[in-house]
């Protein structure tokens, strides 16, 4: 099942030092000069890992064609706000390279990668797959959007094992990098 998400006036950030309680902050973010309809690139590789991870679940609850998959993703009108080309990089490599995810996920794992909750694999493989191979995202914001995956989708404290999983990793795949405050 894929969860709606919100319109862009619901979807409005707030600063830490703005207060949320003001009704004509909302309105002047609106008409900023991006425009009323604009949707920042941060929001859509946002939405197309969310995607990407339901996907990825999908096909670990009953695999079909990668083609039949996207095709299905693609007749919700939602899709065309979010970063496509990322979703499908993530989708196509995370079916491409599996094998060798799982391998080097398994070493960090206190069980089998087959006894893994499906949803926690999944989100798992896609932080892999982006500290394997997307480089050019951060380690932190790799980490940082597979525990947000597994927050908004995972059981309870499943964030938690994500987040933990993916930092040996990160360790292990990317030891020049700096974590997050470290």
């Amino acid at each position: 099942m894929i969860k709606q998400f919100p319109s862009d006036e619901q979807d409005v950030e707030h600063r830490p030092d703005e207060s949320p309680s003001n009704g004509d902050e909302r309105s002047e973010r609106k008409s900023s000069s991006r425009g009323p309809t604009a949707t920042p690139a941060r929001k859509k590789r946002r939405w197309a890992r969310e995607r990407a991870a339901q996907g990825l679940y999908q096909q670990l609850m009953n695999p079909i064609p990668l083609e039949q998959l996207e095709s299905q993703f693609m007749e919700d009108a939602f899709m065309l706000r979010i970063d496509l080309e990322l979703f499908r990089r993530i989708l196509r490599g995370v079916e491409k390279h599996s094998a060798a995810l799982d391998a080097v996920i398994e070493p960090h794992l206190d069980r089998p990668v087959d006894e893994l909750d499906p949803i926690e694999r999944a989100i798992l493989r896609l932080g892999a797959f982006e500290l394997m191979h997307a480089q050019e995202v951060p380690r932190a914001i790799v980490i940082n959007e597979a525990v947000e995956l597994a927050k908004r989708f995972g059981a309870t404290d499943g964030h938690r094992y994500v987040n933990g999983v993916l930092d040996q990793l990160a360790d292990d795949l990317r030891p020049g990098e700096p974590a997050r405050g470290r």
